[in-house]
């Protein structure tokens, strides 16, 4: 069984969301105030409260779905970028964030301006268009500030040492093996596979993700969606073409899909 920080991997991930949004929040409410200022000064007979209303609005429903670039980074981050999936995962995100953007804030407008007796003029389909192109920007702004949020958020207390030991429990039975024993950890339905040294395959339900949190700590590294591998345990790399590679762990040789670029890196330095 391992002890460690308890944040593990998905903790990282929801700080840095978390410090992502707040830069963005800053930052747009930051060009909003300007908007609203650069309005006043151009129409002085208009009334404070109305580009207040239009400015607050579009800062309120940007960042309410902010985080569906966070989610487009997670399935498609910047080391994807040359392939067709960073464009399949980020175009059609960018779309839906403009769409619930557009569609929300001025929906709020016209219940704002609807309460106080009055009559919002600029709900139209027709400027969606313009609004999009605004859009493209604050998207790709939103992405980088999640992107570098990544890299600066702090990562909370030192972890904890790990035990060399884990334990595999299937029903009421618990097989408590060491770690170094552990070759490998593949998906089966419901159930994760243990692969050890000594040729044994023991299961235990739970979800590979949930495995991967654990297990990250001391070693493991996801080379697939199916699979988890103790990189202290690989004697080779054999490319496979396409930027697939097979990972050898002795005998057993594991997938290495060119989707995980970071665990090639990472078994490349040994």
């Amino acid at each position: 069984m391992t002890f460690g920080d308890g944040w593990g991997t998905n903790g990282a991930r929801w700080r840095s969301f978390v410090w992502g949004l707040g830069a963005i929040a800053v930052l747009v409410g930051a060009f909003n105030t300007i908007n609203v200022m650069s309005v006043l000064h151009g129409r002085p007979d208009l009334a404070p409260i109305e580009p207040i209303i239009w400015e607050g609005s579009s800062w309120i429903t940007f960042v309410s779905f902010a985080g569906i670039a966070w989610a487009a980074l997670q399935l498609a981050p910047f080391s994807t970028w040359r392939r067709w999936r960073f464009a399949a995962v980020h175009l059609p995100a960018l779309v839906l964030f403009s769409v619930l953007h557009v569609a929300g804030f001025m929906l709020i407008r016209v219940a704002v301006y609807a309460a106080a007796g009055s009559h919002y003029r600029g709900a139209s389909v027709a400027n969606f268009p313009y609004e999009f192109g605004k859009d493209i920007l604050g998207y790709v702004l939103a992405v980088l500030a999640f992107w570098f949020a990544t890299r600066q958020a702090p990562q909370g207390a030192a972890p904890q040492p790990v035990s060399d030991t884990f334990d595999i429990r299937d029903g009421a039975r618990l097989n408590r093996v060491k770690l170094a024993d552990i070759m490998a950890v593949t998906s089966a339905g419901n159930y994760v596979e243990f692969v050890l040294a000594d040729g044994r395959k023991l299961l235990m339900r739970g979800a590979l993700s949930t495995l991967e949190s654990e297990l990250t700590p001391s070693g493991f590294v996801r080379t697939h969606r199916s699979w988890l591998v103790n990189a202290a345990a690989v004697t080779a790399l054999k490319p496979q073409g396409s930027g697939d590679y097979a990972v050898s762990l002795g005998e057993l040789e594991v997938p290495l899909s060119r989707r995980f670029p970071d665990a090639l890196a990472r078994l490349r330095q040994g």
